[in-house]
Formats: C-alpha cells, structure tokens, sequence
C-alpha cells in the first residue's frame, strides 16, 4: 500500500503543495501572522476571564477607557486585514515570477480597493476587515497575473536614463502595466455595479458565498477531514500542514473575528472550527497530537534505544509543536505501525473538543496564540477559560492510550528484530570459527 501511494499519491501532492498559487496565499498569510497575534492578544488584554483583573482596571480607569488600547490594536490589525492580504499575497506570487513583487502588491492593493465599498468615513470595515478576504485574494492572484504578463511586454517598458535611481526607475516600468491592470479591474466593478445594480459588491459576496462557505466547514464532518488530510500527507513524507494553511487561514481570520463579535455581545460564539481550537486541541505537539507519542515513549519504551534516544532528543522541541525529530527520527513517515495511531489520534480528539464546544462545555477559541504556544497553555489562551487547558489535558491523556499499545507493537518488533540479528552474529560467528578449525587441520 505505501509503495503504491508513494509512487501515484505522493507526487500529485507534492505539486500541489508546491502550486505556485497555494504557496503565494500561503506566505502572504505568513508574512502577516505576527499581526494576527498582536491582535489577538488584544482580545486577551480586553477580555480576560479574571474578575480581579478586570475589576481592578475599572477602578484605575472607567472600562470604555481601558479597553480602548485593545480595540486601538484590533482596528490596526485585523480591521485591515484584507487590505494586508491583497499587498502580501500579490508580493510573493510576483517574487516567484521574478517580477517586482513591490510594485505587484502596490497594484493589487489598489485593484481591490476598486471593489470596495465607501462609506462617509471612508471605506467600510467589511471591506478592511476578514469579510474581504476571499476578494483580496482572487483580485491579488489575478492583478498580479496580468501585470506580471504585462511587465513582461517591452513595448510597455518606459526606460528611463541612465543617471536615474533604481526605484524611480521601477516605478516609471510599472506605469503602463499599473494603468491597464488597475482600469479593468475598476473596469468590471463598473459593470458589476450598474448592470447588476450590486453597488456592495463585498458585502455581497460575503452573504451570497463566504458566510455559507464557512457555515458549510464549521461541521463535525468538515473537523474530521481537516484533521485527517494533514496526518494522511505526513505519513507519506509530504508536508501535510503547509498544503492544509492555505484553506485554513481563509475560514480561520473571518472565524475569530465572528466569534470575538459575538461575545462582546453577550451572544454564543458562532464558529468552532478554526485554527486556534486546531492548535490548542488537535496539533499538540505538532501534527498528529505526537506530544502524547513522546509521553508514551517514556513509558513504554525505555528499552527500546532508538525510540528511548529520539523521544529524549524530540522532547524539547515537542513542547513547542514542532515535531520533525518524531516524524523522520523514528519514523513515522512510511512507518506501518505508527502510521495508525498518527491519523487516528487527531480524528478522535476533533471529534471529542468539537462536541465540548459544541455542547457548551468549553468556551469558543477566539485568540490565536503563537502556534508554538506549549499544550495545555494553548488551551487557556485560545478559549480564555480554564476548562479550554483542562480539555487539552484530557485529551492528552486519551491520546497517549491511544499510542500505547502501538508503541507495545514497535517494542516487541524491536526486540525480535533484536534476535535475530544476535541469532544472525552468532551463526556467522561459528560459521567464521568452522573455517578456521578447517584451516588449522
């Protein structure tokens, strides 16, 4: 089965995870990730779950004034969050083209802010915010693609002196292809607009397709699909998790923002899947919940060297969800054994924190903590609740019952291949001292 997957399966996934456009969306998302956390720990600085905390910044300050920091923080944040995206998704798939990846995101930016729509204070925060970001993105993938093509065109190259500086110079050779790039899209938003009569194109889109969209993977079957496809590809010495990012950044930023909106107005947060309740719950200790396999090694496997001597050298790094040692030390790529309990163990743990959630047990995640966040820790940030850090530590333990008798099977394997290479050294030992007996006759 792994010899036919490894040759059919393994190098359509590897195209796709190298897919020039996956990656682009991929990195844009990167590129902006440390702002993400910036606001989501303003959300944790706003609505931390100690009454003494909150109590006593109300006595220091009334709470519209002190709360004002953590909102100041969002709006610079996530309310522009898609205004982000259209610049860094344009920059990196112009870089991968060779073409000038500033002057891409540039365009881009200003192609979508063609289909945006103005208020009286300018424009509206659906457009900034997560509610754009399906837009952002099909405008950044197609105004760079354009443009890259038209930069590429000579007769659209104005050349400028000798003596002129590199970047007015590049300005100047992105004149004509910026023109033309930005004059269809605000071309089609025209016609959009009046032969439609669609004057909130954005808004539009979010009701007609990006909200039932997310509604539609905000399901148990959706959790389960997401949480097997990225363990599947890792057993295969694919890199599950990258392919995965691009399609859980899109639904995870809206997510938040829904969820933090709902709860400041007292309602029940709307969205349980997404990638803080991931990483808090699921990916604990990288993919593959592989910080219960670490556990399970220490107390299972103390006799079995190689297992014992990765386990030690994977723990440190494992505490911080990333687990490469575990994966290639052991391994668990193309490991008959392991592979098992590897896809199973997040299965059933998505399944038991999407039903807690669900259920009203644990609160929705709503901050998105650094993904090296240690388990347990990443439960209470992402949930605010202490119940989100009790739930990663049940979890763990179901997690290391599960691997326990998998490690019992690797163990027992170990130690029958242990004997027959003793029983192998000893027969080609008396096999050599045979030969000498003969040549000493």
């Amino acid at each position: 089965m792994f010899r036919f997957l490894e040759e059919k399966f393994v190098p359509v996934a590897a195209r796709v995870g190298n897919q020039r456009h996956l990656v682009a969306i991929r990195d844009g998302f990167i590129t902006i990730m440390p702002l993400t956390i910036v606001g989501s720990l303003a959300v944790l600085i706003n609505n931390l779950p100690i009454k003494f905390y909150q109590n006593t910044l109300d006595a220091i300050w009334k709470h519209e004034t002190w709360t004002q920091f953590g909102g100041n923080i969002w709006s610079a944040t996530f309310n522009i969050i898609s205004l982000l995206l259209a610049f860094t998704v344009a920059y990196h798939l112009a870089k991968s083209y060779q073409k000038d990846g500033l002057s891409a995101g540039v365009i881009s930016l200003s192609s979508y802010m063609t289909f945006g729509t103005f208020g009286e204070g300018g424009l509206t925060g659906l457009t900034t915010g997560t509610g754009g970001i399906f837009i952002a993105l099909i405008v950044a993938l197609l105004s760079t693609e354009l443009f890259c093509r038209l930069s590429g065109n000579p007769k659209l190259l104005i050349k400028m002196p000798t003596g002129v500086p590199p970047a007015v110079a590049k300005s100047f050779a992105a004149l004509l292809p910026a023109i033309i790039t930005i004059g269809i899209f605000a071309l089609v938003r025209t016609i959009i607009s009046a032969g439609f009569d669609i004057p909130d194109i954005v808004g539009s889109f979010y009701s007609a397709i990006q909200e039932p969209f997310m509604g539609l993977t905000n399901t148990w079957l959706a959790a389960l699909i997401l949480a097997f496809i990225p363990t599947f590809l890792w057993t295969l010495g694919v890199h599950g998790a990258n392919i995965i990012e691009p399609f859980m950044q899109t639904i995870n930023l809206p997510a938040i923002n829904e969820n933090v909106a709902a709860i400041s107005a007292g309602k029940v947060a709307p969205y349980i899947v997404n990638k803080p309740f991931f990483d808090a719950f699921i990916n604990m200790g990288g993919s593959g919940t592989t910080i219960a396999l670490i556990i399970a090694i220490f107390i299972f496997a103390r006799k079995n060297k190689q297992y014992n001597t990765v386990g030690k050298l994977s723990a440190a790094p494992g505490i911080f969800n990333i687990n490469e040692p575990l994966l290639f030390g052991l391994p668990i790529v193309l490991n008959p054994v392991l592979f098992v309990p590897f896809i199973l163990t997040p299965m059933i743990n998505v399944t038991i924190a999407f039903f807690a959630t669900k259920w009203g047990w644990v609160p929705a995640a709503t901050v998105s903590p650094p993904w090296t966040t240690p388990p347990i820790i990443n439960g209470f940030l992402a949930t605010q609740s202490w119940r989100g850090a009790v739930l990663s530590m049940v979890l763990i333990i179901i997690a290391v019952c599960i691997y326990l008798p998998f490690i019992s099977m690797a163990n027992r394997m170990a130690r029958q291949n242990e004997q027959k290479a003793a029983l192998a050294a000893q027969s080609e030992e008396s096999v050599v001292e045979s030969r000498g007996q003969k040549v000493e006759v």
